[in-house]
């Protein structure tokens, strides 16, 4: 993979940074480590100066002396990615958005807030509650993930099914361009028909565009009712029929609909501490399923979930399942889902995957796919969960138990690419909410369409001629 280079900054110039933001705005020392590695430690990062603006002003100030002096940027939120799309590895200077937190406005009569791109998403969705409302995005790092990097990744997560990606959740933005001018698109419409919808190139963008600094927010009504249950099932061609069962029988007020196969339970029991088994016996897949309205309570959402598992239980589409009692047994069922990564983590890196299909094409595509890396390590574990509803698996790849955690180092990029020639086969994506960041830069290059490619880098020349804005990522 190449490695994109700019010339470090002189001291004169970064001087000059330190002074737009202050001593509250640099982080030096050991407190700048954790910003220049990620969570798993696949990347090690380097930076000359770890910069934490206040304002969307400081930032547009410090990206003008970037411009000027051809000074290259990495752009971090909460430093959750996977891709490595937040580290330095070369001169650029990172640019933390911590300190940008203002809540700029709430309306619940439009549905809609609008917040600095440093509050985090648990913030987010508790200033939404506050105010009487849903902000439906969820996802594992939920309390350390900040607004500006889920809209630059354009994350995904449990809810995608029936609110879709944080794409489809954003209605305006804020941002600071390449040149350090400030962006200001924070509308607050739904009906907005003046040309290009340019915020979309920012959504997606991983800070290759510009940085996000703030943004506009959908609202929704507060679910009335929420019924989450946890099923066991034979296979994934049932897991995929109680999706359609369920849709059908609920009006469409299937909200989450998640697979884990067995070892994912395993896995979390074994690694996570105070989590159970949810079913008494063990099946070979798991869904986790929530359903939400906001009806009033009297609307029957409870037993319309009870005629779905009951049906599914006579159809042979279900071997068993469980209704959360209450709110503490619903967050017990998904703090198992939510822990899948972590505890897949104690085994070792292996080899990981988040790939999108077609939700019908699911079940095979994890059948050949596991055929085609049987081929290449025929004692491979399969760790498979994910997004069910809106066809998201990650699909990761364990050596055998007992094995040594990096057994699989060597034969990780050929299972990569077998798993993603899988991937064209159905026609599907190689990162379904992950992004592409450094790790799947050249497998974009060469799996996406010349002419997809080209597009790309054209809007890349125009916006960023300088290349300065988190060199090295996507493209």
């Amino acid at each position: 993979m190449t490695i994109d280079t700019h010339s470090a900054p002189t001291a004169e110039q970064l001087d000059a940074i330190r002074a737009i933001v202050g001593p509250k705005g640099i982080v030096e020392g050991d407190d700048a480590t954790p910003f220049i590695s990620e969570r798993r430690n696949r990347w090690q990062g380097t930076t000359p100066l770890v910069v934490a603006p206040a304002s969307p002003q400081e930032v547009s100030e410090i990206v003008k002396i970037c411009a000027k002096h051809k000074i290259a940027i990495t752009p971090q939120g909460g430093n959750t990615g996977l891709v490595g799309g937040q580290i330095p590895l070369g001169n650029e200077i990172l640019l933390s958005l911590k300190r940008l937190r203002n809540i700029r406005a709430v309306e619940p009569l439009n549905n809609s807030m609008t917040l600095d791109a440093g509050l985090t998403l648990a913030e987010a969705q508790e200033i939404a509650r506050e105010a009487g409302r849903f902000f439906p995005l969820s996802i594992g790092s939920e309390g350390t993930c900040q607004i500006g990097g889920v809209i630059s990744t354009n994350a995904g997560g449990v809810n995608v099914l029936r609110y879709g990606n944080m794409r489809d959740l954003v209605l305006g933005i804020e941002a600071v361009l390449p040149n350090g001018e400030i962006w200001n698109s924070l509308k607050r419409l739904r009906k907005n028909n003046t040309g290009y919808d340019l915020k979309q190139l920012l959504i997606g963008g991983e800070g290759t565009l510009g940085i996000v600094t703030g943004a506009v927010l959908k609202l929704f009504p507060l679910p009335a009712q929420k019924v989450t249950i946890c099923a066991g099932l034979d296979n994934t061609d049932n897991v995929v029929k109680l999706l359609s069962l369920a849709q059908a029988a609920t009006g469409g007020n299937v909200s989450s609909f998640e697979l884990m196969y067995r070892l994912c339970i395993d896995l979390t029991l074994k690694h996570i501490p105070n989590t159970r088994d949810p079913l008494n016996a063990r099946h070979p897949v798991y869904v986790l399923a929530e359903f939400t309205s906001s009806a009033p309570t009297d609307a029957g959402l409870r037993e319309s979930v009870e005629a779905l598992l009951a049906d599914a239980l006579e159809k042979i589409i279900i071997r068993d399942a469980t209704i959360a009692e209450n709110e503490a047994q619903a967050q017990n069922l998904w703090h198992i889902r939510h822990s899948v990564s972590e505890a897949t983590s104690g085994e070792g890196l292996g080899a990981r995957h988040d790939v999108s299909v077609s939700t019908n094409d699911i079940p095979a595509f994890i059948e050949k796919a596991n055929a085609a890396v049987k081929k290449i390590v025929p004692t491979a574990r399969f760790v498979t969960f994910g997004h069910i509803g809106d066809g998201n698996i990650h699909y990761n790849i364990l050596a055998e138990e007992g094995a040594d955690k990096h057994a699989l180092d060597d034969q990780r990029e050929t299972i990569e690419q077998a798993v993603y020639d899988v991937i064209g086969d159905f026609d599907g994506s190689i990162s379904a909410e992950h992004g592409i960041g450094r790790h799947r830069r050249d497998d974009l290059a060469a799996r996406k369409s010349p002419v997809e490619m080209e597009m790309m880098r054209a809007i890349k020349k125009a916006l960023d001629p300088q290349g300065i804005m988190n060199p090295g990522k996507m493209l």
